[in-house]
Order: C-alpha cells, then structure tokens, then sequence
C-alpha cells in the first residue's frame, strides 16, 4: 500500500510538471551550455565541468518530462506544436542537444557521444524545420502577424547554427575521415541559418515599429534576436579557425570573414535597444518580474555573445575585442545564477503546492 501511495504521488507530480511543460524548455541545456563553454573560454574549467555535469542531469530530466508529456498529454503537445508562438520553442531541443555535444567534444573528450547528439540534432531539425513551416503554412485560421510572431521564431535559426556549431567542432577534433563533409555541413547550415535569420528577423522589427506594443507583448525570447546572431557568428569564427586545414574553406576566408563581423555587429547591434526595452518594460510600465522558463531565453543570449566574442577576438586576431566577451561572461553568470534560484524556488513551490 505504501509503495502504491508514494507510486501515485510520484505520477501526480509527474503530471504536475509535464502537462504544461513550456517547449522551450531546453533552453535552459542551451544557456547553461554556452556559459560552461564560455567558463571554459575564460580559463575557469572546474566551473566548466560543474556546469557540464548539471547540463547533463537537466537533459536527461527535460526528456523525461517531455516523453512524459508525450505519452499522458499528447493533445496539449500537439496543440503547442501547430501554435504560432509557443511551437518554435521545440526548436530549443534542437539547440540544446547540440550544444550539450559541444559541451562533450571540448569540456570531456568525448566525440562518440557527441556524434550521438549531434545525429539526434540533425533528425529533430529535419523534422521539426520542415514539421513546423509546412503545418503553419497549410493551416486554415492563421494569426495577425501581430498575435504569431515573436522572438522565439529565431530559435529555427539558433537551431541551425547549433548543428553547424558541433559540426564544425566535430571536423576539428576528431573523425578525420570525415573532415569534408562536416566542414560542408556546417558551411550549409551556417549560410542557412543566416538567410533564414534575414526573413523572420524582418516580420519581427517591422512587428516592432508598426504595431502596438505593450509591456506583456515583450517577453523574454525577444533577447533571441540577439542570440541568433551570436551563435551564428561563432559557427563563423570555428569556419574560420578549421578553414587552415580545410582548403576549399581557405579559398573563402574573405567572405567567411566578412560575414561573420556582419553577425556580430548586428548581434551587438541589438543589445543597447533589448536592455532599453526592458527598463521600460520593467521600469515604466512595472510589469512584475518573476520567474519565467522564458528567462532562459535571456541568459543563453548573453553566454553565447561572451563565447562568440571570445572566439572572434582569438580567431580573427582582435585582441581589443577580449574584455567586451569577459565582461559578457560574467554578466551571463549572474544572470544564470539568478533564473537557477529562482527556477529551484518556484520547482519547491510547485511541489509543496501539489
């Protein structure tokens, strides 16, 4: 009788969790993938490791929860995915995978299994990619461009750039036998997940400037504007570091260096306009801060933009570029720390409440 009470606790806290389980969840693996390996950047690699192991144990629990949901919830998941707002965010399981591989090919040595995720990666891209645009585009009543679009439309790019990413990192420290085809691969996705950027990232600005906007229309992943282009530049910086090795790489060393510097300016283009809209929203407007799974949607950002411009200052010999990436590492970490407690806080609370 007790195992069979404390069984049904267990489902109904399962139940709990996964019902509502937001879709971009994985970005909390993204974020505190890209500040272990921007930690590991900086020359702190017990930090990296620490966060590495906790990334792990986060993974496995979001699949838990999302298999969970799968099987006790599947009409809430299907609806969440033909959602214009709230279906983009699977592809935060796209990123994260590919960026707890990352965390494995640098922070652990370890290209088996980070080829393991990195093919996984490739098969929730293929699906979720083609899945995702083909049933926005068939479905019968589609939103006003002001109700279906937001920033977590760019985590379809953050997801390219994530599998371009490992891809790269893959041809650089192992599997030479296949150094061809995963520098072609991240060179595709690379390009891809610039020019698909360039199609959503305008149906968003002009959402900004000519539609009403409040306080609650801001929500977190708006930050992704900024992190896509992050990503996406340090996808460039590693085309560029394996291109020494790689000769077709090497013919184009201009453009990938033009373009890279075009992803970063434009990354850090966004930043003084995000941090601006956010003391308005917060400050003026006092929309109430509390925790989000959303805010995970704000720390990867800032990680990912201290490693790219780490990346970018070493690879492309901008030594003057260092501090900027330092000093993003460090607001990343109290960022990150700071959605933690508060993500542990609100878990307890639920628990307790259930």
């Amino acid at each position: 009788m007790i195992g069979r009470g404390m069984g049904k606790r267990f489902a109904d806290r399962m139940n709990h969790a996964a019902r509502d389980l937001a879709p971009a969840y994985f970005a909390l693996v993204m974020a505190t993938g890209a500040v272990s390996l921007a930690a590991q950047e900086m020359g702190l690699p017990m930090l990296a490791r620490v966060l590495f192991d906790l990334n792990s144990g986060f993974y496995g629990i979001l699949w838990l929860l999302f298999l969970w949901r799968c099987r006790r919830f599947g009409r809430r998941l299907r609806a969440d995915f033909a959602d214009d707002l709230r279906g983009p965010g699977f592809f935060s399981g796209v990123a994260g995978s590919a960026i707890l591989g990352s965390q494995f090919v640098l922070l652990a040595n370890e290209e088996g299994g980070a080829l393991v995720l990195w093919t996984l990666s490739v098969v929730l891209w293929l699906v979720l990619n083609y899945g995702l645009f083909i049933t926005f585009t068939i479905e019968r009543h589609k939103p006003s461009l002001e109700r279906g679009i937001s920033g977590t439309w760019l985590l379809a790019v953050v997801a390219a750039q994530s599998v371009a990413v490992l891809a790269a990192l893959l041809d650089a420290h192992g599997l030479p036998l296949h150094r061809l085809e995963f520098n072609f691969i991240a060179l595709s996705l690379w390009l891809w997940g610039g020019m698909l950027y360039i199609w959503i990232v305008v149906l968003i600005f002009y959402r900004y400037t000519f539609f009403r906007f409040s306080a609650g229309d801001l929500v977190p992943p708006y930050w992704i504007n900024m992190g896509a282009m992050a990503i996406s530049t340090l996808a460039g910086a590693l085309l560029i570091a394996n291109g020494r090795d790689a000769p077709y790489l090497h013919s184009i060393l201009p453009f990938l260096k033009g373009f890279t510097v075009f992803f970063w300016a434009t990354g850090s283009w966004w930043i003084p306009l995000l941090v601006a809209l956010e003391i308005w929203r917060h400050g003026v407007r006092r929309f109430p801060l509390r925790y989000d799974p959303l805010y995970w949607g704000v720390v990867f950002p800032l990680a990912m933009y201290s490693l790219c411009t780490l990346h970018l200052a070493r690879d492309m010999g901008l030594p003057f570029l260092m501090p900027l990436g330092q000093g993003f590492f460090y607001l990343a970490a109290i960022a990150w720390s700071i959605t933690f407690i508060a993500m542990i806080r609100n878990i307890v609370s639920a628990w307790q409440g259930s």
